[in-house]
């Protein structure tokens, strides 16, 4: 079980970017918080938050950005207004399945995606929103 916690934690990093795939999303700093349900979880488990910082670069080429990991290929995507539809199948530590739904403005957006990996059926929703410039290195 704890295996499977850091397999959606692995996947949170790859659907939360994919609200880049517009060019309205702005680059700069981010608070991602992400809600994971999984059927038969005898506890809800927690929310985590997350703060990242997106360059210029980084929200350029959105498939990339959507299937940021070596393993994970990009099978299905589609923009329709200010919705980003995709799917994707991974292989290796992280073998799975995925398909998720982004609705997005500038400044903030709300992603639920869908996965099965390793016998478990999760869904895991996230919200992002942009909080300000990156930090000074």
């Amino acid at each position: 079980m704890k295996r499977t916690v850091y397999v959606v934690l692995g996947a949170l990093l790859l659907v939360s970017p994919s609200a880049f795939a517009a060019e309205s999303i702005r680059d700069g700093y981010w608070e991602i918080t992400s809600q994971t349900e999984m059927p038969g979880m005898p506890m809800k488990i927690p929310a985590s938050t997350i703060k990242h910082c997106y360059s210029k670069e980084d929200v350029k080429d959105q498939k990339k950005v959507i299937a940021r990991e070596k393993n994970c290929t990009l099978t299905d995507y589609r923009v329709a207004g200010n919705k980003v539809t995709w799917a994707m199948k991974c292989t290796g530590q992280n073998a799975g399945t995925f398909n998720g739904e982004t609705v997005f403005s500038q400044d903030s957006y709300a992603s639920t995606m869908k996965m099965k990996s390793q016998g478990h059926a999760m869904t895991v929703k996230v919200k992002g929103k942009r909080i300000g410039e990156c930090p000074k290195k």
